[in-house]
């Protein structure tokens, strides 16, 4: 998989199961909380920065788990779990940058929300812009990132923070 431009759904679930390049190495969700089909683009130099960028998507239908609990009765996908999404995919440019260690989201800066994603939706398009990938002396992605519902950008996030850990940074409490 090193190099790789692009993910499918399958490629996404193993990583979800055994880690992007084996055991012991960062591993997405695996469902229900993966929150996208697939990877269509990936790379260490586009991106606003110049510094990298992912877009993944997710393929909305009326029964996906989300919709029936969060609200009944008025079918939303939590907001956090949009956000989510967004730290998912920092943590998988950073294992996919060849970096070790286990994903942790670490914060944001500024989030905000002005739509929804409800059943009606077909598409949600999630974009990151790499804004820096630290080394030393800790693993740290930061990045900018976007949602998209249809094509009408709904979420945009600031200064997005996932670290790499190793078990020992773990078990220590990071």
């Amino acid at each position: 998989m090193p190099g790789k431009s692009s993910y499918t759904r399958e490629e996404l679930l193993d990583c979800g199961y055994h880690g992007l390049r084996g055991a012991g190495t960062a591993q997405l969700p695996v469902p229900p909380m993966l929150m996208f089909d697939r990877v269509t683009r990936i790379n260490d130099e586009g991106g606003a920065y110049g510094k990298g960028e992912i877009v993944a998507e997710l393929d909305v239908h009326p029964d996906l788990w989300f919709f029936e609990c969060h609200f009944p009765g008025d079918p939303v996908m939590p907001g956090s779990l949009g956000v989510d999404a967004l730290w998912q995919l920092i943590g998988f440019f950073l294992t996919w940058a060849d970096l070790p260690g286990r994903g942790r989201a670490l914060g944001a800066k500024e989030v905000k929300f002005s739509g929804q994603v409800t059943p009606d939706v077909s598409r949600v398009r999630y974009e990151i812009d790499m804004r820096r990938t630290m080394r030393r002396p800790m693993i740290l992605g930061i990045g900018d990132g976007r949602l998209f519902a249809d094509d009408r950008e709904i979420y945009t996030a600031k200064d997005l923070r996932v670290g790499l850990f190793t078990d020992e940074q773990l078990a220590a409490g990071m």
